[in-house]
């Protein structure tokens, strides 16, 4: 048996290995939040709210009512009972490789239409998928047809002989509805 002041003193130098390399863990952590620069734990995209776009924001006009503008802009985010003469259209987007975004566009009734639209500073549609866009732009566009010549290239399938030419398909005798009379 070995006296319990010589385990203490042997337990202390492995309890204190132990702590500097748990301690040393949050060291590997660079600041890109990737682990030794090499994994990256997945991010998901976080979207809340309505994308209103400057071509939105320019078919809503005042005298509206609320459904011409429900059907342009969507649902608001926020419709409160304590301001019901005001809808706020929000937009937040975190997407990893990306700034993070805000907007906020209200929408301001009197007796059920449309007094005004307070949208600043808001992005075209093709602004804004550029600034959502994580892929770098080559400039050269993606082939999303193959030419003539790349379609007789193209192997022809087999024909398989033993199948039928016309596909037959289940048949089925089904009772009289009504009973013969």
């Amino acid at each position: 048996m070995t006296p319990p002041i010589l385990a203490r003193r042997a337990g202390a130098p492995l309890l204190l290995l132990a702590l500097s390399l748990l301690g040393g863990c949050a060291s590997l952590q660079s600041s890109e939040n990737n682990f030794l620069g090499v994994i990256t734990p997945y991010r998901i995209d976080i979207v809340q709210g309505n994308v209103v776009t400057q071509e939105q924001a320019a078919q809503v006009k005042p005298g509206m009512s609320r459904e011409q503008v429900r059907d342009i802009l969507g649902s608001p985010m926020l419709a409160d009972i304590f301001h019901a003469d005001r809808w706020d259209y929000v937009f937040t987007i975190k997407r990893p490789g990306t700034e993070p975004q805000r907007r906020s566009v209200v929408a301001i009734f009197e007796k059920d239409q449309l007094k005004q639209l307070d949208a600043p500073a808001l992005p075209s549609e093709r602004e804004f998928v550029a600034s959502i866009s994580t892929t770098k732009a080559s400039g050269k566009a993606p082939v999303l047809e193959l030419t003539d010549a790349q379609k007789q290239a193209l192997p022809r399938p087999a024909r398989n002989e033993s199948a039928p030419v016309e596909p037959a398909g289940a048949v089925r005798s089904y009772p009289p509805l009504e009973p013969a009379s």
